[in-house]
């Protein structure tokens, strides 16, 4: 019998349950697990690791070696390292993408109502400046009335004949 394609289909069950883990208790620590793999602390730490084992295997009695030369053991250890940091380093990174991106948005919308805001205040200047250019400033009200007060000196101003 061919699927329905108008009705949902029925979830399958696992054999095994799923495990359950907080994503962002997880993000946390590969976070704090990617930036010690990127210190120089780090690299000095895997060095001194790897020169103890490798003096260990081949200045060692015989009997206290493990890891004999080419030094399997070893190889496998670091791929292993190199196998889990690399996805927990992919993770730190796409959890820095997320936060960059949130506050890209952020940073654009604030420039927005920024910018949005400066054209407000440059029209509103702008209406101010043409309502000024209206508007008698106190030094032309003074020039004017001197010039009235002038013009009514000169003509009430009675002839004086001496």
């Amino acid at each position: 019998m061919a699927p329905r394609l108008d009705q949902p289909r029925e979830l399958r069950r696992a054999l095994l349950p799923r495990p359950h883990y907080d994503p962002e208790s997880f993000g946390q620590i590969s976070e704090r697990i990617a930036r010690f793999l990127g210190t120089a602390r780090f690299i000095v730490y895997m060095t001194i690791f790897v020169g103890v084992w490798l003096a260990w295997n081949v200045l060692a009695p015989a009997s206290w070696r493990f890891d004999e030369y080419p030094f399997i053991f070893l190889t496998l250890m670091l791929s292993l390292q190199a196998s889990y940091a690399a996805p927990l380093i992919l993770l730190a990174q796409n959890r820095q993408d997320d936060r960059d991106r949130v506050q890209y948005e952020q940073d654009r919308g604030r420039n927005e109502r920024t910018i949005a805001d400066t054209e407000y205040l440059t029209r509103e200047i702008a209406g101010l400046r043409l309502a000024l250019n209206e508007v008698a400033t106190r030094d032309f009200l003074r020039s004017e009335l001197q010039s009235i007060v002038k013009e009514l000196d000169e003509r009430y101003q009675r002839p004086s004949n001496g």
